[in-house]
């Protein structure tokens, strides 16, 4: 039941606002099952209930997503860490694996600075002794709690590090890796410009999915973290193109 409603999550996150029946039809259901499972996400505050709809809260809300497969974010993140040795910096751009990367570094790592633009991330580790936070100051996205605009590169040509830690809202192998914002596309290509290497972490249903907006060519991507069911043409034209795969367990 959890990962039945963890799934209707985003399917209504994804489509803003959904019909009951729709739902019903989509998770072979009854309309009344979905109901429930509706209740239970409002009392958690991850969608809004109107009559006879599901509204999505805000497509970018991270308190939404983090609550959709959680454990397998959770598993992304921890293997992500891995790659992260003590003392380092690091860019981190917003998501729910980044914000739980960064989450995982301030529990298994000491004396990592992490360079942002997302207030969300900043905030969530705020309490974290192993870290410490550089926010890139910029227009503010109230939904998705980041950063955006030439601002924030003119801030991170202050910078140059290893490794760039991405979510995506999309890969095919025609299009590469997608998002959904233009702005927030913008300042990601910037800092792929400032690091050495740039590893996305997301869980493998966005493969394949297109996004509005181009993000980066698969070239530019040198390493993907997700999980057990990323399709397996799709691993193979990545691991193809140059790309390092590492895969953890999924739910």
């Amino acid at each position: 039941m959890a990962d039945r409603r963890s799934r209707m999550l985003e399917y209504v996150i994804d489509n803003e606002r959904v019909d009951v029946s729709e739902l019903a039809g989509r998770f072979a259901v009854s309309q009344v099952t979905v109901r429930k499972d509706l209740d239970q996400l409002e009392k958690r505050g991850l969608i809004r209930r109107e009559h006879g709809h599901a509204v999505a809260i805000a497509p970018d809300n991270l308190h939404s997503r983090l609550a959709f497969h959680y454990d397998v974010k959770r598993r992304i993140a921890a293997a992500a860490a891995e790659l992260v040795p003590n003392g380092a910096t690091v860019m981190i751009e917003s998501g729910s694996c980044c914000a739980l990367l960064a989450d995982a570094l301030g529990r298994t790592r000491r004396g990592v600075t992490i360079v942002t633009n997302s207030a969300f991330i900043a905030d969530y580790v705020r309490t974290a002794p192993g870290l410490s936070v550089v926010l890139l100051g910029g227009d503010y996205q109230v939904e998705s709690q980041v950063t955006v605009g030439p601002l924030v590169e003119e801030c991170l040509q202050n910078f140059h590090v290893e490794q760039l830690f991405i979510g995506i809202d999309g890969y095919t192998a025609e299009a590469g890796f997608t998002a959904r914002n233009h702005l927030r596309a913008a300042v990601v290509k910037a800092m792929a410009r400032r690091a050495d290497e740039v590893i996305v972490l997301t869980e493998s249903l966005k493969f394949p999915r297109q996004g509005a907006v181009p993000l980066l060519p698969v070239g530019a991507v040198s390493r993907l973290v997700t999980d057990s069911n990323l399709p397996i043409p799709l691993k193979e034209q990545l691991s193809g193109a140059g790309v390092t795969i590492d895969q953890v367990q999924a739910g």
